[in-house]
């Protein structure tokens, strides 16, 4: 019994992380859109400086909503009684983990393993790029 409420009550703490940090993605979203729409017309001059901010906002935004969909599936899980349960090799992930990055969905051994797979996938991406004269 004790075991349950204790799960129930870090659940609870970790459903509150998540949300807080859904909100602030969501609220900083917000903000970079707020921001470019009141730009209004710009002077000619001033055409090259905001096409590269915009273009690194832009890239911003792909990241927040790569973390917001993170956030959300973590909450998905919460609802499942999956949350805290690597998913790649079904062992619990620590609570130190969760507390420091409450959407994660690997321990920590997964995550590099999988960094590993995708940082070999690049490079050999790379190797097979041709390389130009000019470069």
């Amino acid at each position: 019994m004790k075991r349950s409420v204790l799960v129930r009550d870090s659940n609870a703490a970790y459903r509150e992380m998540l949300l807080e940090k859904r909100e602030e993605v969501m609220s900083g979203l917000g903000i970079k859109f707020d921001t470019l729409a009141r730009m209004g017309r710009l002077a000619e001059e001033d055409q090259a400086q905001f096409s590269n901010d915009e273009s690194v906002s832009l890239h911003l935004n792909t990241l927040d909503y790569a973390q917001l969909r993170l956030i959300e599936e973590a909450i998905d899980r919460l609802d499942a009684g999956d949350y805290g349960i690597c998913l790649s090799c079904d062992e619990p992930i620590p609570a130190k983990r969760l507390r420091a990055v409450s959407w994660a969905r690997y321990c920590v051994r997964c995550q590099e393993a999988l960094g590993a797979g995708a940082e070999r996938e690049w490079n050999e991406v790379r190797s097979r790029v041709p390389v130009t004269a000019g470069q």
